[in-house]
């Protein structure tokens, strides 16, 4: 009964924070509601057993619009005085939802450790030997660990080959030669000087 009821409250607030998000005219609103049903989707997948998808949603997709969230601030005129006047009033509203999102977590461990949910209608299944975390890590490290490699290498390609693409060759830029500083030797740097008296230095 309680993996039910937990699965209709988690399930009706993904849908009202999906629809919050299309509704907040402000996009910093916006980003929010969605890591709320970002939250929300990955105690669906604790109700399911599927550890490894709720804490990839939650590390990769909120750490994704975290990212949003920056550009929409850099690329709107967004106005920080109006949002910092604000914070003091809706601090106790954000540590509320915090304290809300931990007691839906918890009760998410609470209702798959109590059995889960049964798909089909009938009994819900047992507790499997290992968890699919576990048997995922052996399948990609033993089976699929070259294609897993192969995979990493084609990533490290494209990010090197981006980097490449948009680096700019500036000329009124001085380049440093590492390598020649660290030859310099200090009698190459450091020039002794003895002018005569009443006559200074000449560089």
């Amino acid at each position: 009964m309680i993996p039910v009821l937990v699965f209709y409250l988690f399930a009706t607030l993904v849908i009202a924070s999906g629809v919050m998000t299309i509704a907040s005219r402000n996009p910093v609103h916006s980003v929010l509601w969605l890591i709320l049903a970002f939250f929300n989707a990955a105690g669906l997948f604790l109700l399911l057993g599927a550890e490894f998808l709720a804490f990839l949603l939650i590390i990769v997709y909120v750490g994704a619009v975290a990212v949003l969230f920056l550009f929409v601030v850099m690329m709107l005129d967004v106005d920080f005085a109006t949002l910092r006047s604000g914070f003091a009033r809706y601090w106790p509203l954000g540590v509320g939802l915090a304290g809300v999102l931990l007691v839906e977590m918890l009760a998410a461990l609470m209702a798959h450790n109590a059995g889960g949910i049964a798909l089909d209608g009938g009994a819900a299944p047992g507790a499997p030997a290992q968890s699919n975390i576990v048997a995922m890590g052996e399948l990609l490290y033993t089976r699929y660990l070259f294609i897993f490699e192969a995979a990493g290498l084609v990533l490290l390609v494209a990010m090197v080959g981006a980097i490449v693409l948009t680096r700019r060759k500036r000329s009124d830029v001085r380049p440093q030669n590492v390598s020649r500083q660290v030859r310099r030797r200090p009698q190459d740097a450091v020039v002794n000087m003895q002018p005569p008296v009443g006559q200074g230095v000449e560089l």
